[in-house]
C-alpha cells in the first residue's frame, strides 16, 4: 500500500534561498536513486514565504524506509539544519 508523507518546514528568514537549493539537490538524488518513491516536491506556501510543504509518496513501507536510511537523505540534514526556522511537523497517510 502507498504511502504519503506532508512535511510542514518553517525556514528561517534569509535562508530560502539556501533551503530551496538543498532540496533542488536532494529531489534529483531521490528521482535517480529511490525506485520506490513516486512523488518528491518541495512547495512554498503563498501566503507565508517562509512555510514549505514537502509531499512525499511511497510505494510502500520499504520504500519509505530506504528513503530514511539513504545516503543522500542523511548528506542533505546538515546542509538544512542551518537552513530551519523551527521543528519540522511530518504527517503520514495511507492510500485509499
Amino acid at each position: 500500500m502507498a504511502i504519503g508523507v506532508v512535511a510542514t518546514l518553517k525556514v528561517a528568514e534569509g535562508k530560502n534561498a539556501d533551503f530551496e537549493a538543498v532540496f533542488r539537490d536532494l529531489a534529483a538524488q531521490v528521482k535517480a536513486n529511490e525506485p520506490g518513491n513516486q512523488l518528491y516536491r518541495v512547495f512554498k506556501s503563498k501566503s507565508d514565504p517562509q512555510t514549505y510543504v514537502v509531499m512525499e509518496i511511497y510505494a510502500d513501507q520499504a520504500a519509505l524506509e530506504a528513503h530514511g536510511k539513504s545516503d543522500h537523505f542523511r548528506a542533505a540534514g546538515p546542509k538544512i539544519g542551518p537552513t530551519m526556522g523551527g521543528k519540522p511537523e511530518i504527517q503520514y497517510f495511507d492510500a485509499v
